[in-house]
Order: structure tokens, then C-alpha cells, then sequence
């Protein structure tokens, strides 16, 4: 599980992967999944271009991936783990890991699923900032054939966990694939995730990877979760591309001096809290949460 932006199957179990996918893509692929024009300005949006509900523009954001906890008062819009419960608070993201394993997982996918993770010879390749974080392998249709056999159930499952929106993280695994992968591959594979995404009612959200913007919000990409846009000044490159953007700083960045300053900026995304770097709990140590 990434807590921070910093710089940040067998042919059998393909063709299963076929079969369970095959009529969500068709319904969802005919919507076409086009994006949402023009430089945007902050409204109250209720839907997204593909008629789906998004967060308030303007609402209260916690940001829960170090574990569930009941959110600060006024916090209607909570992003949490699929491992986790959806906080009820109003408006649910779900974080899904899409472009690599997650730690506690690693050894368990590696196992059921060699094939599809991202190898230098028999090496599988790991980010170098996040340990038992292996790449997937999104280099061909096939493999991207079998991780949405795998990955398309996680989404599904955080719609029916009772989410109403579903986070795709690391989508910049190409930049550490050691030249396997390119933003092609991946974005090929997004799109794959909104269409699943979409045909099960969840909007879906970018984030970070800033690059990538215009061709995800053209591509059926809903909205933006960005980690430290303000502080690396990029969030233009959102609000540019997108009606909602969502942003977490972090202590150990920005800093809490100067939040209050950037809360008060023009342009800045609607929506701007600040965590802790490790997103620990309440009543634990380090934990820091303010919105502006």
C-alpha cells in the first residue's frame, strides 16, 4: 500500500477472465467512455460524464489508508483500504492497488500468479522506495487479460462492500519497470479498470501520475486524488482535466506552518486536507489531520 506520494495467470485463468469480464466490458465499452472538457470551475457537480455520483467539490475529506477510524466532524468524503469497511460518512472511495501488489500480499500473487508479475529474467522487479511492492506485467493484451481477471473482483468487491468510488493507484509503474512498460501499457490497462468500474456503478479516480491526466479524463477517468500536488505545483494539471480534485499534503512536506497559506492560495483544488506521512490513527503517534 503506497501512504505517500513521494516521487512519487495461467492461460486458463485468462480465459476464466474472459469469461466473467467479457459482458461488463461490452456494456460498459459502448458508453465510450469519453472525458470531460474545458478547464473546469467550482461547482457543485453531482454526476461525472459517465452519469455517475462524485464527491463534493468542496466537501470534507479524510483520507483513512492506514486504517479505518471515525471520521472528524464535517468529513462527509472518506477514501479507505478494500481491505476495509466503507465509513458511512457519506460519500466512500475505495483504494485499489492496480499497477502492483501490496506487501502483505506479494509472496501469496507471486505465487498464484508468476506470470503476471513484471520480471528482469527471473527477477521480479520490486519499486525501489516500497518494499514487496512487485510491478505487474501490463506490457501486452494478454497479460492485462489476466490482471483484470484479478484486479476487475477487487473492484467489483468495493461495490459490493457498499464504496461509491474506486482509487487506482500507481499508475507511474512504467517509470520504474526498467523499460518494459510505457505509459501505453498502462494507460491501456486503466482504461480496462474504468470500464469495469463504470459497469459496476463506481465512479473512478485518478492518482497522481499528472502526465497521464488529459488521456485518463478522456478515457473515462472521473475525478483526481492527488498526494502533494499543491506542494510540488501541479495541480493545475488536475483541475485542468477534472471537475473534482481531491488532494492530501503531508507534514513532513508542506508542513504545517505553511497549510494555512496554501489553503488560502488561488487555484488550489477545492478540496486540500493535510496527513501524517504513515496516515496513522487517531490516538496514535504522529497522527495529524486538518483540512481547509
Amino acid at each position: 500500500m503506497r501512504l505517500s506520494g513521494l516521487r512519487h495467470l495461467s492461460f486458463t485463468r485468462i480465459l476464466y477472465g474472459f469469461g466473467i469480464f467479457f459482458g461488463i466490458v461490452a456494456i460498459a465499452g459502448a458508453s465510450a467512455l469519453v472525458g470531460l472538457p474545458g478547464k473546469f470551475q467550482s461547482t457543485d457537480i453531482a454526476l461525472s460524464g459517465s452519469g455517475l455520483p462524485l464527491p463534493d467539490p468542496k466537501g470534507g475529506f479524510d483520507y483513512q489508508l492506514g486504517g479505518g477510524y471515525t471520521p472528524p466532524a464535517g468529513v462527509t468524503i472518506v477514501e479507505r483500504d478494500r481491505t476495509d469497511r466503507p465509513s458511512g460518512a457519506g460519500y466512500d472511495i475505495c483504494y485499489v492497488n492496480g499497477f502492483q501488489t501490496q506487501p502483505d500480499e506479494a509472496d501469496a500473487f507471486l505465487k498464484a500468479h508468476p506470470d503476471l508479475i513484471l520480471k528482469s529474467g527471473n527477477t521480479p522487479i520490486e519499486d525501489p522506495e516500497w518494499d514487496n511492492e512487485f510491478l505487474f506485467n501490463t506490457s501486452t493484451p494478454e497479460k492485462r487479460a489476466g490482471l483484470l481477471a484479478v484486479v476487475g473482483p477487487w473492484i467489483q468487491g468495493c461495490k459490493t462492500a457498499g464504496f461509491a468510488a474506486v482509487e487506482i493507484d500507481n499508475l507511474d509503474s512504467y517509470t520504474r519497470s526498467k523499460g518494459l512498460l510505457n505509459q501505453d501499457t498502462n494507460v491501456a490497462m486503466a482504461t480496462e479498470y474504468a470500464k469495469v468500474a463504470h459497469a459496476a456503478g463506481l465512479a473512478i479516480a485518478q492518482k497522481n501520475s499528472t502526465e497521464l491526466a488529459p488521456r485518463l479524463s478522456a478515457g473515462g477517468f472521473d475525478f483526481a486524488i492527488s498526494e502533494s500536488c499543491f506542494y510540488y505545483k501541479e495541480c493545475g494539471a488536475f483541475t485542468g482535466n477534472y471537475p473534482v480534485v481531491l488532494d492530501i499534503e503531508y507534514t513532513n512536506e508542506l508542513g504545517t506552518k505553511k497549510f494555512p497559506a496554501a489553503c488560502t492560495t488561488a487555484g488550489r483544488p477545492g478540496v486540500m486536507i493535510m496527513r501524517d506521512l504513515d496516515l496513522v490513527r487517531p490516538g496514535d503517534k504522529g497522527y495529524y489531520y486538518k483540512r481547509c
